[in-house]
Parts: C-alpha cells; structure tokens; sequence
C-alpha cells in the first residue's frame, strides 16, 4: 500500500471518528444549557482532556516542533508558555469564573459590572478572537492535505470546516465534549510515538545537535521556493540554484560567496549530499547558535520579541473565549480548579514530544529551513528519517493527529462564537446557536483562503496577545479588583483590541514582510503583547478610578458569589441573559 493511501485512509478515519463520536454525543443535547455548557455535568477529569484536546490547536501539533526546528532554544518559550498560562488560569480565574453562574464571556462581563455595553463590548471581542484563531486552524488543515496528499489548499479548509460546523450545530458543547476528550488522547498518540520512533533512530545515528557546523542534508536534494524569500548561505560548496537570485537570472549557478541572498518565486535550489543548508534570513545557521538565547525569532529586537512573547501566552490563555467557556462545564469551582491542575499534567506531557520533533527535524529534514515552511516538518519527517513501511505508517498517524488538533480546537472556537452571538444578537434560542454556528464558522474558511499565512505558532500567538489585551484584563480585574466600572472595562477592551488587533492584522496581510517596514514597527506588529497589554491594564485602571461613582451597587453580593465556595450556599445558578 502507497504512503498516499494509508495517509488519506488515516485522514478520513479521524475525520469519520470525529462525526461519529459528535453525533453520539449530539444525542444528550436538548437544552439551551446543553449546547452552551454541557448543563454543567462535566467531570473534572473528563473535561480536563477535552480542554486539553481544543487547546492543542495546529499551532502545538505542528508549529511548535516547526519554530523550534528554525530558532532554537528562543522558541521553548512558546509551549512553555502555552502550558504555564494554566497556573495563572488556576490561581485566578477558574473557580471564581464558574462561580459567577454565566455561560458565556459576555455573560460574565454582565453579570459583574451589570452593563449591557460591556456586555455587547465583551461579545463582539469574543467574535473577533475566535475568528482570528479560526483562520490559522483551517491554513494549517490546508497545508497539511496539501502536502500529504497533494490536493490543492482550499480543500483542506472546507473539509475540516464542513465537519466542525457539522459537529456544532448537531450538538453544541455537549458534542464536542466527547469529540475533544477523544481528540487529546488521539493527538498525544499521534505526535508520541512517531517521536520515540525517531529517538531510537537518533540514537543509532552519530549526527550532533550543536555542532557548531550548519545542519547538511544526507542524500541530494532539490528545494523549489514558492513565494519570495530571503536565505542566508552559510557554505556554498553543493549548493546550485536555478532561479533569479538579487534579481539576476542563474542556470545551475553557485552562490559567488556565503551571505545573504533574495530568491524569486520559482528558484530551484539543488543540494549534493553533505551540502551545508541555507535558512531563511534570521534564523541560525549553525547548531551552536541554534542552542544559544537571545536571538529571538528572526528580525530585529530580539530580546523585545522574547518578552512579547512570554507576556502573550502567559497571559493570552486568560482569555480565550474557548478554554474560558469550558471552566462554566463543571458543576462548582472546586472542580474547575482540579480541572486546571490536570489541564497543566496533561499539556506538560504533550509538549515534550513537539520539541523532540524540531530537534529532529533540524537533523532529518534540513531542507524545509530553506523556505521557511518548518511547519510542515512533524508531517515529513517520519518518512525522511525511518522511511519504509514503519515510516508510511508513522507519518500515516501524524496525519491523523493533525486533523484531529485542527478540528478539537476549531470546534471549541465555535462553540464560543455560536454562544456569544446567539445570546447577545439573537434570541438564545437553539436554532439561534445553529444559524450562528453556521455563519460563524464559514467565514473564517473564506478569511483563512484570502490572507498571508505565518507560521502556525506564530499566528496563534498573535491571537494570544489579542485575547491579553481584552479579556484577560476583564477577568483579572473583574474578579479581584472592586474598582472596576463599565466604562474602564468598555475602554479597556476597546483600547487594547484595537492596537493588538490591528497589529494581528497587518502581520497576518503579511504586512511585516514588506521591504519598507523595519525596526521597531516591524517587531510591534509581530510581537505586539508588551505595549497593548500594558496599554489596556492601564486604560481600564486609570478610566475606572475616573468613573468611580458608576461602581455596581451591589458588588458585595457579587464578589460573595465569585469567592465563596459553593458548600456555603452562597451560589446561585443562572439562565442565560439573566443576572
């Protein structure tokens, strides 16, 4: 049987697992409350793997192993962030948050400062994060069916699309519950054992992780570049490219000397085995300084984007709307902490596999640092390093995994965007959150075709920084600070969703990649979380302590709702629109 087919058998298989199991669990969603959290009736354990199986989007399942393959040990700081996020979601957000009885974000933001403008305010930056999140997960779909099975980009896109949305109108939270839980174990398995395949082949190879060397390529290779880049040359000797190179035209030429050179759209580029390998500019040429910190992720700043970075994700998982809704599922706050503690296990044993692979990959497959397209390497590198049956059958379950993290964390991020429009624009009923699944999740397939495409992890993080900008400031100081107004809150959000959104947007039009933009209005844009975070604290302090006469009256009650524990009686259920 050809790689092909089993790649495609295993595609349709999680594809179809993923309908199955969604239809079964359509089958216990009757209410409102099932659709929007599950009735509030799931376990701490099993809602700590569904959390963990929408939370591991493209961006862990391929990114991360890709940035690391590329930048080295700066890049660690995204799944470290990825993971530590959830102590923070612990300590501060959980148990208070499925305390307050709301059922979605905007509901919360109601419910605490007794404002329909925040809550409006609140909605419409939930619409406008899982929207930018839905469109690297469906990029990524397309990429990977594009390489695995060679069909065109769009297809992948639509497929996962039609299936997330398939799987939410049938059954909302409830649904995807099942879908989710099955997913994580399904993506651990998928990225786990293709990397203990690879560090037994390691280990029988003599090949050197920092090597001051350049990574080199063991048998020849032909590289063709798609889109414009530019690569830095560490040796010449192997290498030949057929292509416009610095605007010249060369036929089966050599680089004149090592530097840095701009390949047009349609170069070729030929490597002899144990050709040192060209990377794309910013990145480390050689394995010493692929190990060192402080080179950041390309560009200029390093340091800069590094902090960025880490106030992004460290924050950001504060305040995306699909991992936020999934605290109101379980039924008190003492098991929403316990959901959060196994959340942190569960992630801390997935990421160790991901940067297995972009060790690996910087070994096994060296060419995909030419182009830059390192996110495809978790995908290729089965088949480059084990190869034969073991390897098609390796990559065949990659591939698996690979949907499986598109479609978990797509279908949480609708779930909050059917949620969110369907109680604050439409009437709340079921058929409300159908239509607005629907349109919710077909616009982000026409965003994701028609924009740039990042790498993965990059992306995310940029959404991350958004959601840290917006609604991780309302929740902290929603639930901790008595001071906070409505119009700090509205300003806050507006204030940050604006720069941080704005900066998302222009480095996903691929606007950062523009010959006129450099220093430091090139690394804002992509690494924008140190100045809009700050920015929207701030604003949300400073307006709130000039609009404190507007303070909710009976913030005692309030805060005795988030902060007693249930057993006290203190607690009350609450429908939606309700306060």
């Amino acid at each position: 049987m050809s790689e092909s087919v089993l790649t495609a058998t295993a595609l349709v298989v999680a594809a179809l697992a993923t309908i199955v199991i969604g239809a079964y669990g359509g089958r216990f969603a009757r209410t409102t409350s099932d659709f929007l959290v599950a009735s509030r009736s799931v376990g701490s354990r099993w809602n700590a793997a569904a959390i963990s199986g929408e939370y591991l989007s493209a961006a862990s399942f391929l990114g991360v192993a890709g940035l690391v393959a590329k930048y080295g040990a700066d890049a660690l700081w995204y799944p470290v962030g990825f993971t530590a996020g959830y102590l923070g979601v612990l300590l501060f957000v959980a148990a208070p948050l499925r305390r307050s009885g709301a059922y979605t974000v905007p509901d919360f933001a109601e419910f605490r400062l007794a404002s329909r403008p925040a809550r409006q305010t609140a909605m419409i930056v939930v619409v406008v994060i899982c929207v930018l999140y839905l469109i690297p997960q469906f990029q990524g779909a397309g990429l990977t069916l594009n390489i695995l099975l060679g069909v065109p980009v769009w297809v992948g896109a639509v497929a996962v699309g039609v299936i997330v949305i398939v799987n939410v109108v049938g059954g909302g939270m409830r649904s995807i519950t099942f879908v989710q839980a099955f997913q994580y174990w399904l993506k651990l398995t998928a990225i786990g054992v293709p990397a203990l395949a690879l560090v037994i082949v390691f280990l029988g190879d003599r090949h050197a992780v920092g090597e001051p060397a350049p990574p080199r390529v063991d048998v020849a290779t032909t590289v063709d570049v798609t889109t414009d880049t530019v690569v830095a040359v560490p040796a010449v000797a192997g290498v030949r490219v057929t292509g416009v190179v610095d605007g010249h035209e060369m036929r089966d030429g050599r680089f004149p000397a090592p530097g840095e050179y701009t390949l047009r759209s349609g170069t070729t580029i030929h490597l002899d085995a144990g050709a040192a390998t060209p990377v794309i500019a910013g990145a480390p040429t050689t394995g010493a300084a692929w190990l060192s910190t402080g080179g950041g992720l390309g560009g200029e700043h390093p340091l800069f984007q590094v902090y960025s970075i880490i106030i992004a994700t460290f924050l950001g998982t504060m305040g995306l709307p699909h991992v936020l809704v999934r605290f109101y599922t379980n039924p008190d706050g003492r098991s929403a902490r316990r959901t959060a503690l196994t959340v942190i296990a569960l992630l801390g044993l997935f990421y160790l596999f991901p940067l297995l692979l972009g060790v690996f990959a910087r070994l096994y497959v060296p060419q995909l640092l030419i182009t830059g397209t390192a996110d495809a390497a978790v995908l290729l590198l089965p088949s480059a390093a084990v190869g034969g049956l073991a390897g098609q059958l390796l990559a065949a379950l990659v591939a698996a995994g690979a949907i499986a993290a598109f479609l978990a964390t797509s279908s949480g991020l609708l779930v909050s965007v059917a949620g969110a429009v369907s109680t604050d624009v439409l009437s709340g009923r079921i058929r409300d959150f159908r239509i607005a699944a629907v349109i919710g999740g077909t616009l982000p397939i026409v965003f994701s075709l028609a924009t740039a495409s990042l790498e993965l992890s990059r992306t995310v993080g940029l959404v991350f920084a958004v959601a840290a900008s917006t609604l991780c400031p309302l929740l902290i100081l929603g639930i901790w600070w008595r001071g906070l107004t409505p119009m700090g809150a509205i300003c806050g959000m507006v204030i940050g969703g604006v720069s941080s959104g704005t900066a998302t947007s222009l480095a996903i039009a691929g606007v950062i990649d523009d010959e006129a933009l450099g220093g430091w209005p090139a690394v804002i844009i992509g690494y924008p979380a140190a100045v809009t975070v700050p920015l929207a604290f701030a604003t949300m302090v400073l307006v709130s302590l000039g609009t404190r006469r507007r303070v909710p009256g009976d913030l005692s009650r309030i805060f005795a709702r988030m902060h007693v524990p249930e057993r006290l009686g203190m607690g009350v259920e609450r429908v939606p629109g309700e306060r």
